[in-house]
């Protein structure tokens, strides 16, 4: 499957236009018309419950189009399924680069997938931005100047589960599963290193699966088997269902916690089911669609309104619907910086320069900001439970590195 949608964006009453008669820069991917952005994207396969991340971008662009857009220019979006197949996932970023010539990607899924075109973009000096996965490399300007992600760190993330509990559950047994790949193993090096010397006591059972396998069910039966009484879930949508549904079908009640990738109320929770779900405890940084807090707030109304006309196939509660309407406004905001200096030199500037910046579907409180030596836009989580049919926040929000 190829997505590709041209999208006419110009400009939403910018300020930081640039003045009438300064020159106006443009690199391959950019003219007085156009700005063409690549992406791929896993509209086939294991991962493909991610698919969505891709179709709402591309109308959220088509919107920006039909509102004037960015400067004149239209959105040129061009969207390739990979199938989370990082050997796909090379083909069609050196298709976008070398035969569409972007001017730069924007939020590409997936660590393996991401890990394979890495040096290949920072060789070839295309911005690689706001990449959907929170693997710690990418926060590594010295040496990969031209990569910058979106998620905050998955090590990062795991610490905060691991000080919780250390703090809540410190004579706990621990049981891991995780994706044998290097986002699974990313999680996993950032909860070890949060349990710190009580790591070898503490962690009692660990299992791993692959992409290709059909289902996680064995697995949580073995980790149940080692007497654990905390469970920590690192998955992907499709697995963490299946976990979350064996582990209730089974009898285990562990202190379940699930990485915040796969804490999706409509892709996730209500497949595995939302009476099995109950209890869970996750992160969050972007607003829930689920969450009744939102419900007089004028960005999730917006949000609503353009599902209906945009994205009516998508799932509103789908909480990748969200995170992508995040990452778009992120880009928009990013463009405007550019004003008519759209140089993939001035694009990595501009990506560098965010500074405060609170973007309207992030939860309050978790700024963006980026800087030539921090490629990585939030820091600030807040631990939430699944109670009912949404997550409540535990706590205020935490600044973790």
């Amino acid at each position: 499957m190829s997505i590709k949608t041209t999208l006419a964006v110009a400009a939403l009453g910018l300020t930081l236009a640039a003045p009438s008669l300064a020159q106006k820069k443009y690199d391959p991917g950019a003219t007085d018309t156009e700005i063409k952005i690549g992406q791929t994207m896993p509209y086939s396969g294991p991962a493909s419950a991610y698919g969505t991340i891709g179709k709402l971008e591309a109308a959220y662009f088509k919107r920006i189009n039909e509102q004037g857009g960015i400067n004149g220019r239209k959105i040129n979006f061009i969207s390739y399924d990979d199938g989370y197949s990082p050997p796909k996932t090379v083909e069609m970023i050196r298709k976008l680069v070398e035969q569409d010539e972007v001017l730069f990607t924007i939020n590409t899924l997936g660590t393996p997938s991401n890990t394979a075109i890495h040096k290949y973009m920072n060789q070839k000096k295309v911005p690689h931005l706001f990449l959907a996965t929170g693997a710690t490399k990418w926060n590594d300007p010295k040496n990969f100047p031209w990569t910058m992600g979106f998620n905050p760190s998955y090590q990062a993330e795991a610490k905060l589960y691991a000080n919780d509990i250390l703090k809540k559950h410190p004579n706990a047994k621990i049981a891991i599963l995780y994706q044998n790949d290097d986002y699974g193993k990313d999680y996993l090096k950032g909860f070890v290193d949060g349990l710190g010397d009580k790591a070898k006591s503490m962690i009692v059972a660990q299992a791993t699966y692959e992409v290709t396998d059909p289902t996680v069910d064995s697995q949580i039966v073995t980790l149940r088997g080692s007497g654990a009484d905390v469970f920590f879930n690192i998955t992907t949508p499709k697995f963490a269902a299946q976990a979350i549904r064996k582990v209730a079908d089974i009898g285990w009640k562990p202190v379940h916690y699930l990485n915040q990738v796969s804490a999706s109320v409509g892709s996730v929770l209500t497949p595995a089911g939302l009476d099995k779900s109950q209890g869970l405890i996750s992160m969050r940084y972007i607003k829930d669609p689920t969450d009744p807090r939102w419900t007089s707030d004028a960005t999730m109304k917006e949000y609503f309104d353009f599902m209906k006309k945009y994205y009516p196939d998508g799932d509103p509660i789908d909480a990748s619907n969200t995170y992508a309407y995040a990452v778009s406004q992120l880009t928009v905001q990013m463009l405007k910086q550019c004003g008519d200096n759209l140089t993939r030199e001035n694009v990595m500037k501009q990506a560098e320069s965010i500074k405060n910046f609170q973007i309207p579907m992030a939860e309050p409180g978790v700024i963006a900001n980026t800087s030539p030596t921090d490629h990585e836009p939030f820091h600030t989580m807040q631990l939430v439970t699944f109670k009912g049919k949404s997550w409540e926040g535990a706590g205020e929000p935490v600044a973790v590195k």
